[in-house]
């Protein structure tokens, strides 16, 4: 008997945090604001609600034609307005403030990948396996930093690991609004970096506890995290490599978030078929990740940079409903969430 396609649900949900992507849509803007961050000028216009010339360059220390310039490009961004000679944040910006680690990171993470785009798009586009050989971004990220733990290690791991944990902080959110994990009892979430993922799902389900399973300075650094949560005794950690290690068990919820698409499509079906195994029978597995994109229909703001870069990596789902099929897994349903950039989520359940 021939199983069906799953329907692929477009249910379309708003979320708030994107409100803040409209103010690094290009380089200028988006370097002007994380200077704007750096110099301490959102936090002076934030404590104090509104600033003169004169007080704000005596306070932040600059140069008169430079806060200037910075001014006027936030001005022409509606970051600020100027009454008079007064200056303070703008309605519409305050309302993106609470957001200000989002902004941050993207902000941090398309700088970092500028020099790529700029030198090497061309080799990107040509030699692929010269493009990561080459490329800042993928020695930044250094899987290979992560099995000893050296200052030299743990610094240049915690670089990353923050702007990953920020862009989690509010894909998860994303992630909760279509999927109810409060049926899970125990979620064993791979890959699952500072542990910013299931630390979202346990603040939205009071019952669920929570494993993380990555590298070990990975987990040294979301074990340095966690401990200033609330809910730091439902977030466990377990050093280990998912490839060469086995996979924990006595889990009714096992999670990919943004793991799947670092690994070529045969490596990625291998950790899927660790986790099926693993996974408590009548258990679900759970894969959330970024979709290709339709380049011809799509503008690229700066903010989004990175995920240029990594266009080869963002699979169809149906690559993931294929195995999961394959292994046995029924109920499997495939949801479109449109984010900065398009997202997918996998669910299927484990047969008893």
């Amino acid at each position: 008997m021939q199983i069906p396609e799953p329907v692929v649900s477009e249910n379309v949900k708003t979320f708030d945090h994107l409100r803040a992507a409209s103010f690094i849509e290009n380089m200028v803007n988006a370097r002007a604001l994380g200077s704007a961050f750096d110099l301490g000028l959102v936090d002076y216009l934030t404590k104090n609600r509104e600033g003169v010339f004169n007080e704000i360059l005596r306070q932040l220390k600059c140069d008169g034609p430079g806060l200037e310039l910075i001014l006027s490009l936030l001005e022409a961004n509606r970051v600020i307005v100027r009454q008079g000679e007064k200056i303070c944040l703008s309605p519409e910006f305050i309302k993106a403030l609470p957001y200000s680690d989002f902004m941050r990171a993207k902000i941090e993470f398309s700088n970092l990948v500028m020099h790529d785009f700029g030198d090497l798009f061309t080799l990107l586009i040509k030699s692929p396996e010269q493009f990561v050989h080459h490329a800042r971004v993928f020695d930044f990220f250094g899987y290979n930093r992560c099995f000893e733990s050296t200052p030299e290690n743990v610094e240049h791991t915690r670089r990353w690991m923050r702007i990953t944990t920020a862009l989690t902080r509010y894909e998860a959110m994303s992630c909760m609004a279509y999927h109810d994990f409060s049926s899970s009892g125990k979620m064993l979430d791979i890959g699952g970096n500072s542990g910013e993922f299931a630390l979202q799902v346990c603040r939205q389900n009071p019952l669920i506890k929570t494993t993380i399973f990555d590298l070990p300075v990975v987990c040294d650094i979301g074990c340095e995290y966690m401990n200033t949560q609330t809910e730091s005794e439902r977030v466990n950690f377990i050093k280990g490599n998912a490839f060469s290690d086995p996979i924990p068990n006595g889990f009714d919820m096992i999670s990919f978030k943004s793991m799947l698409h670092d690994w070529p499509e045969y490596e990625a079906n291998q950790l899927i078929k660790k986790a099926g195994k693993a996974l408590e029978p009548g258990g679900r597995l759970l894969i959330f990740e970024r979709g290709p994109v339709d380049m011809s229909k799509t503008k690229w703001p700066y903010g989004d940079l990175p995920f240029l870069l990594f266009f080869r990596s963002f699979r169809e789902p149906g690559i993931y409903e294929k195995q999961l099929r394959k292994l046995g897994f029924t109920d499997i349903k495939v949801q479109k969430i449109d984010l900065e950039r398009t997202f997918f989520l996998v669910t299927a359940k484990k047969e008893n």
